[in-house]
């Protein structure tokens, strides 16, 4: 299966532009949060990505909550919370928002490390797991060095130990990649990345 996944459209029309027409080729399209600004402009990410015609598998970032991108996604696009959904053979398993919870007010989406384990205790199995936010100590280093990663996160990756482990939320870290045992992380970023899996 192609896998074509991004984080952190923050409205960018361009980058909305790109990803529209490298879909084509893709089986399935994830999305890895944070598609509007500070909870504005939902509806209008969503209609700047309604060109994709793959299904679709989204988790909210800070920027947007699971309520609400499930009010705004088109038909097609699955929204996974604490949840799992198997598409084309493969088990996907899902967590959005802030963890740990960010500086960036009361507008930021966020979970503590706890609420976030609680989450993802219910996760046996995955092929891949999509999370907002990145791991503690892989691809979440900000721009003063300072990692700011979910140590409930990392735990649940060496847990699952899931072939892929996708993430955004830490723009100073998009397109880097690290492992946890057998695991790939990618931190995506708006722009996309490729990735090719069998069932």
């Amino acid at each position: 299966m192609k896998i074509l996944a991004f984080s952190d459209l923050h409205l960018a029309r361009r980058a909305a532009a790109d990803l529209v027409s490298h879909s084509a080729g893709a089986d399935l399209v994830i999305g890895a949060g944070d598609f509007c600004n500070a909870r504005q402009g939902l509806d209008q990410a969503m209609e700047l990505l309604s060109g994709i015609a793959a299904p679709m598998v989204m988790v909210p970032g800070n920027a947007e909550s699971a309520d609400e991108l499930r009010a705004a996604v088109r038909p097609g696009t699955t929204v996974l919370h604490g949840q799992a959904a198997e598409i084309g053979g493969l088990r996907l398993f899902g967590l959005g928002g802030g963890v740990p919870p960010t500086p960036f007010g009361a507008w930021s989406w966020d979970l503590t490390e706890e609420a976030a384990a609680a989450l993802l205790a219910p996760c046996d199995g995955a092929d891949i797991l999509i999370t907002h936010s990145p791991p503690k100590g892989v691809a979440d280093c900000t721009s003063q060095g300072q990692s700011v990663g979910s140590a409930a996160i990392r735990a649940a990756i060496g847990r699952i130990q899931p072939r892929l482990a996708l993430c955004g939320h830490i723009h100073d870290c998009w397109g880097e990649r690290g492992r946890i045992g057998g695991s790939e992380v990618a931190n995506l970023g708006p722009a996309g990345a490729w990735f090719e899996i069998g069932a």
